[in-house]
């Protein structure tokens, strides 16, 4: 009998390869895709596709998108992707590259990833003032009042933009978050103009922030490296001051993901 996993036919792909190859096309996008979409890019046959799709579903993998009909990563992917980052080898560096910046710039400094419904701190470096903002890693901010989740949301295409936040409520924390999708989105293209995103007193009040993307080798945005600090020490223009040294420790982290 043949093994299962070997492919019937030159240049057919193995069957134990399938689903793999169709949760690194989900992933590659960068946004939800429909089973067409990977039927054209992997050349399985429609059923085949679709199958895999209901499969990866039920077990967590994937996710159907707001509209219904897409898919993205689901929570069972997105756990295995924030562990792959956090292997030691990886975070080691990472959190070398962390502590650089938080000497240099005196204040705690973040790396964040998107998740479903907000912003995932995945590595973080208090500062050795004693007085801090208590954000551990784990902790999920939301989208559109913090500078890592605004960087994040300048990152999307603007159709899906569009939906992302008309089914995510734009909850005031502070008399200085942006509740009017118009001006938030003002505010996104302002941050992708300039290539960096700020928190003035947004989330919480009495504390700043500023976010710069770290990028994937497409050139997407796969996390954030943010820096935030309370007023009682430093405005935000110390922090926008500061961006060039995150966007230099971002450029690091990068290149530590592509190597």
């Amino acid at each position: 009998m043949p093994d299962d996993g070997a492919a019937d036919t030159k240049g057919q792909i193995p069957t134990n390869l399938r689903l793999l190859l169709v949760l690194e096309e989900v992933a590659r996008a960068g946004v939800p895709v429909t089973p067409a979409d990977v039927v054209g890019s992997l050349g399985l046959p429609k059923p085949t596709v679709h199958r895999l799709f209901h499969t990866a579903e039920e077990e967590g993998f994937l996710q159907r998108d707001i509209d219904g009909r897409s898919y993205g990563p689901g929570p069972r992917l997105r756990r295995l992707s924030v562990n792959t980052l956090s292997s030691q080898r990886l975070r080691t560096v990472r959190l070398s590259i962390l502590n650089s910046v938080v000497e240099a710039m005196g204040e705690t400094c973040n790396i964040a990833v998107p998740d479903r419904e907000g912003m995932v701190y995945l590595d973080r470096i208090e500062t050795k003032w004693p007085l801090r903002i208590q954000l551990p890693v784990g902790t999920q901010v939301p989208f559109h009042c913090t500078a890592s989740g605004k960087m994040y949301l300048s990152s999307l295409n603007l159709r899906y933009l569009d939906r992302l936040l008309a089914a995510h409520a734009l909850n005031r924390h502070t008399k200085m978050t942006f509740t009017d999708i118009k001006a938030l989105k003002a505010e996104l293209a302002l941050t992708r103009k300039r290539g960096y995103s700020t928190d003035n007193e947004e989330f919480m009040e009495g504390m700043v922030a500023v976010a710069v993307p770290i990028l994937d080798d497409q050139g997407r945005l796969v996390s954030t490296l943010s820096a935030h600090a309370p007023l009682q020490r430093h405005q935000l223009s110390d922090l926008t001051g500061n961006v060039t040294t995150l966007q230099n420790a971002a450029q690091q982290l990068t290149e530590l993901l592509q190597s």
